[in-house]
């Protein structure tokens, strides 16, 4: 198959969604696919084999890592060289609806999946006012598409509740080859924990933005006496996360990729996540397949992947000491830390990035197969 995959983000920003298609387009074209990437410049032209045509775009107001492209007539020559056999479109939003119109002009399938939760975001930017009008811009672009795919069950049941039409579940994936236990390095314990590895040592991986909700990480870390926090990452909000974590042990780490990220979360205690806006939380798998044990919101896409008590602790958002209280009580008992480590690491052992690649190419085949029988207009 040729699949053209239209994204509003790629390398080189470093995210959940980034890494998902990275390892996606990795195994497409490793399966005997070939992939045009269509995506916001960022100086690459190729990745794995697969081409990327880059879009001249402008940095994001509210979130300035993230580049704006707006679709040109550039790109139907490139996809009339490339000859796609359908058009993916991730996160339709801009550049994404460029992929929208192309399908449609070359009659071309279309697949859409859905990986940010933009009307929860809206909340947190002060923006909740248009949610409703998000929603109806959003259904208005997925249901062009003959299936659109999400990253956990419960991300199907909310866009099929808001009128969004042939929906189905992308299983998720994680790199279990490199995020591995065996990587916990005494030295990189160190690095997080500003030269104290003997201190209870707790993680943070992800965007710093201000609907990952970060600040709520405060009160777990003040209850916890000679504790320690490490934020990795970057984003729009470090300035605000910095003044209000001034004078606690916290740590601004700044990006880590490859096998320093996987170090730092198989050298921390606890990882926790208070995010309410996760389709699916693939960070949470990381740090899993790491052996580190996860206190997490049991909201959206989370609930997919951790289970309370058993390879992690879940807390209710709205409930002010549950995040303390969950990672006392995971601290406090070593013997059930280990057990939460040992069925983390089980549960991510059963989500490979290749059987994800090779679901997706089932559901462009049906896609595919599908609009063979349906008489062109």
């Amino acid at each position: 198959m040729r699949i053209a995959l239209f994204t509003e983000t790629f390398l080189p920003k470093v995210d959940g969604i980034v890494t998902r298609l990275r390892h996606t387009v990795e195994h497409l074209q490793r399966l005997g696919d070939e992939v045009l990437v269509v995506s916001p410049d960022g100086g690459l032209t190729e990745y794995k084999g697969a081409k990327i045509f880059g879009v001249p775009g402008f940095p994001l107001p509210l979130y300035p890592e993230l580049k704006l492209a707006v679709p040109n007539p550039s790109i139907r020559p490139v996809l009339e060289d490339f000859k796609p056999d359908l058009i993916h479109v991730v996160n339709p939003a801009v550049l994404g609806l460029g992929g929208l119109y192309y399908a449609k002009s070359m009659n071309l399938p279309l697949v859409a999946s859905y990986h940010t939760h933009l009307p929860q975001y809206l909340q947190h930017y002060g923006l909740g006012m248009f949610e409703d009008v998000l929603w109806g811009l959003l259904r208005s672009a997925h249901n062009q598409a003959q299936l659109n795919l999400c990253t956990s069950s419960i991300m199907v049941q909310e866009l099929s509740s808001h009128g969004i039409e042939r929906t189905d579940l992308w299983q998720r994936g994680v790199d279990t080859e490199m995020f591995q236990p065996s990587l916990a390095s005494e030295k990189m314990r160190s690095r997080l924990s500003d030269g104290h590895p003997e201190a209870p040592l707790l993680l943070y991986v992800g965007r710093l933005s201000a609907e990952k909700e970060i600040e709520q990480i405060r009160p777990v870390l003040e209850s916890i006496p000679q504790a320690r926090l490490a934020l990795v990452g970057g984003g729009p909000h470090r300035e605000a996360l910095e003044a209000h974590f001034q004078g606690t042990a916290t740590q601004f780490v700044g990006y880590l990729q490859g096998l320093e990220l996987a170090s730092a979360y198989a050298s921390a205690d606890a990882f926790i996540f208070p995010s309410r806006t996760e389709t699916l939380g693939l960070v949470l798998l990381e740090a899993m397949a790491a052996g580190c044990p996860v206190v997490a919101a049991g909201t959206g896409g989370i609930l997919d992947i951790v289970t309370d008590g058993k390879n992690g602790y879940l807390f209710d958002p709205a409930d002010d000491q549950g995040a303390v209280v969950a990672t006392q009580r995971l601290l406090a008992n070593q013997e059930e830390r280990e057990t939460l480590r040992l069925n983390a690491r089980q549960e991510a052992e059963r989500w490979g990035w290749s059987a994800a690649t090779q679901q997706l190419q089932q559901f462009y085949a049906q896609v595919l197969a599908a609009a063979s029988l349906v008489p062109a207009a």
